[in-house]
């Protein structure tokens, strides 16, 4: 494991499930962990509670509320102006397929499908405005959590007008997190900044694993390992642009690996991250 007593770690969505758990492990490990959640109270409950587990107060809480890109950009400037530097990035918060008997299409503050745009566009957005600070910290590490769960793009359907179902939009979200992933990482060779996607596990007992099903089957402790593996690992310093089933190197869906329709994607997002 590298040493992370002197490193500065955001971990998004960090308020449950194994975002919480996993901002406890970096933060018993010694690194000052700046956690999210889109409730002042909880954060400030969840920061408290971590604090009195690993003795740790090197912790700091952020704000924003991933289905406003808005928000996105206030967090991030905050983020840029209180953080000389940002060693780990893992974008983890996200939103699962709902509830079953929920089918109806949701939009965002900003009008795009939902999903796609919490799971997506949102740490996209957050992971270009906070570059900056990822570059004045390398060596750093960028971690996404993606899902197992993938669906081809269709780019002239992205935001599901015809056709929706939730879990197809949900996976449809994870696999345009990987071909970002994959994108980023060639981008920022050059710079020192290390940048994979993660399945951290199936089914995890979470609380948006049990929104579509009565319960989960896997630990969300084996899914926080998962993370703080990716996230600290030192075998993996050299390693970029790679997707992980768990903690083994995988294969992602084919569409991932066409460098001429993650072009035209990246175009479609930079079009929808700068309005």
């Amino acid at each position: 494991m590298i040493n992370i007593e002197d490193k500065i770690v955001l971990v998004t969505g960090s308020t449950d499930g194994i975002g919480k758990l996993t901002a406890t492990q970096l933060a018993q490990a010694g690194a000052t962990v700046l956690l999210h959640g889109r409730d002042r109270e909880k954060c400030a409950a969840v920061a408290k509670e971590i604090t009195k587990r690993t003795g740790s107060s090197k912790l700091r809480t952020y704000l924003a509320d991933f289905s406003s890109l808005a928000e996105v950009r206030r967090m991030a400037e905050e983020i840029r102006n209180q953080e000389s530097r940002l060693d780990i990035l893992i974008n983890n918060a996200g939103i699962g397929s709902g509830k079953l008997s929920n089918k109806k299409r949701a939009l965002s503050k900003d009008g795009h499908e939902l999903r796609f745009a919490v799971n997506y566009l949102a740490p996209v957005l957050l992971t270009q405005l906070l570059l900056p600070a990822v570059r004045a910290a390398a060596p750093a590490r960028i971690v996404n959590v993606a899902s197992i769960g993938q669906k081809q793009i269709n780019l002239n359907n992205v935001m599901l007008d015809h056709g929706y179902d939730p879990f197809e939009a949900y996976k449809q979200s994870k696999l345009a997190l990987i071909m970002y992933t994959f994108e980023l990482a060639q981008q920022l060779k050059a710079d020192r900044i290390t940048v994979n996607c993660v399945h951290p596990g199936s089914l995890l007992n979470t609380k948006m694993v049990r929104e579509s099903i009565p319960f989960g089957f896997g630990s969300p402790k084996s899914g926080a390992d998962v993370l703080f593996h990716l996230a600290c690992a030192a075998e993996l310093d050299q390693v970029t642009g790679q997707y992980f089933d768990k903690k083994q190197p995988a294969q992602a869906d084919i569409q991932a690996y066409n460098s001429d329709f993650r072009r035209k994607l990246w175009a479609y997002t930079e079009n929808l991250i700068a309005q």
